[in-house]
């Protein structure tokens, strides 16, 4: 029981650790476009994104797959951006009808590159087979949906008070938003390391 809390919190300070700004940007960027009735989709939504990073956390576990950081920082960075646009581009329009695929197959992609990302830190924090890393792989992934659940309840409160103390509508929170989302990526996106060499 004690590991099974241990790795619990480690996915769960992974998410809402301030340092892992890009995982809080992709899910405020994420969440934005929806409200509380939503919850469906952005259940769908963050838990493509556990899947993801779970598949590349068991690939790296294994070693079946090996990235360098320097380009999965800048293929995180670019989920985050097209994720914004997509806000930008669709805001306005009704969200009740539209397909959730285009955004959820980015946010397995996301997930993929942020578990690619973490893969090494997680292999050294865990040595031994592959097999003895399973069990504490998936009560991190446990504790990686917690820490999404708390963050995009945080954005539909912060969205609901925007627009009903605030009257913000929908359309000018997202655009806010998710331009904050861009003036913090694109920085970051133009000063990678990948630029240098």
């Amino acid at each position: 029981m004690d590991e099974f809390v241990i790795f619990l919190k480690t996915g769960i300070m992974h998410v809402l650790n301030l340092h892992a700004y890009d995982h809080l940007l992709f899910l405020i960027a994420l969440s934005v476009p929806y409200i509380a009735k939503d919850w469906k989709r952005i259940i769908i939504l963050i838990t493509s994104f556990t899947l993801g990073h779970t598949i590349s956390l068991l690939l790296s576990v294994f070693n079946i797959v090996k990235v360098l950081n320097s380009w999965v920082e800048l293929l995180i960075l670019a989920t985050i951006l097209i994720t914004a646009f997509y806000n930008i581009i669709i805001v306005g329009k009704s969200s009740k009808n539209s397909s959730i695929t285009f955004i959820a197959v980015v946010t397995i992609f996301f997930g993929i590159l942020h578990g690619l990302g973490f893969a090494n830190y997680f292999n050294t924090l865990l040595p031994g087979k592959p097999t003895d890393k399973l069990v504490p792989l998936l009560e991190f992934a446990i504790g990686i949906e917690v820490a999404q659940i708390i963050v995009v309840i945080a954005v539909l409160i912060v969205a609901f008070i925007a627009q009903t103390l605030f009257r913000f509508n929908k359309r000018d929170f997202v655009l806010i938003m998710s331009s904050f989302v861009l003036g913090v990526v694109v920085p970051l996106i133009l000063e990678n390391p990948i630029w240098r060499k």
